[in-house]
């Protein structure tokens, strides 16, 4: 392959951003050991930032985005992979300064590359993609401070995002009660069918939240919004319970007090999918594979190829996805 389609974001002068699927020539790829042909990667809210020009995720255009891909190796300058093998490329500089997944072909460090997991194919590891990722890491974050399904409901804020959803089905595969919050009053049948033994609104979440301490409901909670939302799932998580970080779709901010440390032992653990070693990378990924392994990932997800990034893009910013986008550069 000389020349490979790709999503391409540009700026003009007057600073305004367009999209368009264009033909580029291999040799504009950047630096690195590993060029895969690109199967599959997903759309997460930090492509759809990229695409519309966010400061904070990406400054250098023309750029491709999409923070993930899975494919074949083509060529492999160091030796750590074989040309033939499928590899996964999450996180790291994927998609916000280097150019992403939403293209037939990348170019990265070999460094940033795991093998696909026996039980993984390209298809569904980016089923999962990097928001399967995070819902991973942020389970396995829960275990380790011994969480477990006989210490009461863990809540899951944003469940019908990419990473609330995955994060509602693996809780429920693993025998815990999960309550579902979202702002998507119609989309209570898809959660309880994800495993959600209750439903709630993001108004009765943050119920009460000018109060320094909320009643005591949740034994864990994994948030995937920020702001007013995580501030009051802290407020509301029981005795020595933990509540994992990983998103900001609501708010960066976080307007909160100290009681829910100093006097019930809450635990608040960041979730980081960009930087995380790779050794941890591969545990998550091998569970996801194995015991963690959702049995309804195929009903989360909507199959588009590059042509219909543009709308699901607009959709995932006007907050009206409920599905995950499975993006096929092919």
């Amino acid at each position: 392959m000389e020349t490979f389609k790709a999503l391409q974001v540009c700026k003009s002068e007057d600073k305004q951003f367009s999209r368009a699927i264009v033909e580029r020539s291999i040799d504009d790829l950047p630096a690195g050991e590993l060029l895969i042909r690109v199967e599959y990667s997903s759309l997460n809210y930090k492509d759809a930032l990229s695409a519309t020009g966010n400061p904070g995720v990406t400054r250098q255009f023309p750029h491709t985005p999409g923070i993930d891909a899975a494919g074949e190796v083509l060529e492999c300058s160091d030796g750590s992979f074989a040309v033939g093998s499928k590899v996964i490329v999450t996180g790291f500089d994927l998609g916000m300064e280097t150019d992403g997944g939403f293209a037939q072909l990348v170019r990265v460090p070999s460094a940033w590359a795991l093998p696909v997991p026996d039980g993984l194919t390209t298809r569904t590891s980016m089923m999962y993609g990097t928001a399967g990722l995070t819902a991973g890491l942020s389970l396995l974050a829960l275990e380790e401070r011994g969480i477990n399904p006989s210490m009461g409901e863990v809540l899951v804020t944003g469940a019908t995002g990419g990473v609330g959803s995955i994060a509602l089905a693996l809780l429920a595969r693993g025998g815990y009660s999960v309550v579902a919050a979202t702002g998507k009053s119609d989309q209570a049948d898809y959660l309880n069918g994800l495993g959600a033994t209750r439903v709630v609104s993001r108004d009765d979440v943050v119920a009460g939240n000018e109060r320094p301490l909320l009643k005591p409901c949740w034994a864990a909670v994994i948030d995937c919004v920020g702001g007013e939302m995580l501030a009051a799932a802290i407020k509301a998580t029981r005795y020595g319970g933990s509540v994992t970080c990983c998103g900001l779709v609501a708010s960066p901010e976080l307007a909160l007090n100290v009681f829910p440390f100093i006097l019930r032992g809450v635990s608040l653990l960041g979730i980081d999918s960009v930087e995380c070693p790779l050794e941890r990378r591969r545990q998550v990924w091998a569970n996801l594979a194995t015991q963690w392994r959702v049995p309804l990932l195929e009903d989360m997800c909507t199959e588009i190829g590059l042509d219909g990034l543009e709308d699901a893009i607009a959709a995932m910013l006007a907050g009206k996805l409920s599905r995950r986008m499975l993006v096929n550069p092919g």
